[in-house]
């Protein structure tokens, strides 16, 4: 049902505007540590942005039905539109802490893995659920960094008790 070419579409979507809710949290947030998480954040989104774009060049040498696939555009542009999963409702104004941040990073990129997964089951051709796949373990590893930066934070944090 979905082809690859759809899929990338999405996922660079998804990652752009991921992108543009961090950097407009930049704008609400005037602690210094803040910012910097959250410019490193829109420059990772960017790089995956990067990175599916690459993956989607290197696949446009195969046949493609262009009928299909602007439509296919469309009806992903009106369904993603500007969505940011979780993002959307975050108050950035109000996140003092950066393992309150980093655990917002998470939330974010579960929610986009969560919409990746769901696509599976759509998806009949085996090379496209391959590279679906690629395409999840790479948002994956990018959950498991921000776990890393969330447990060297909560190590960093003076013990209140």
């Amino acid at each position: 049902m979905f082809s690859i070419n759809e899929i990338l579409d999405m996922a660079i979507r998804l990652e752009r505007n991921g992108e543009a809710v961090y950097r407009n949290a930049i704008r609400q947030i005037s602690e210094p540590q803040l910012v910097s998480l959250l410019k490193w954040m829109a420059d990772e989104e960017v790089q995956h942005a990067e990175w599916f774009s690459e993956l989607k060049k290197k696949l446009a040498a195969r046949p493609q039905n262009p009928i299909g696939e602007e439509m296919s555009r469309k009806l992903f542009k009106d369904l993603l539109g500007e969505q940011s999963f979780s993002l959307q409702d975050t108050d950035f104004s109000q996140v003092y802490r950066i393992n309150d941040l980093i655990a917002i990073f998470i939330e974010f990129e579960k929610d986009t893995v969560l919409f990746y997964e769901m696509l599976e089951s759509f998806i009949e051709n085996e090379e496209t659920l391959r590279q679906l796949k690629e395409i999840i373990a790479e948002e994956n590893r990018h959950i498991e960094r921000l776990k890393e930066f969330l447990e060297k934070e909560v190590e960093a944090t003076p013990d209140n008790s």
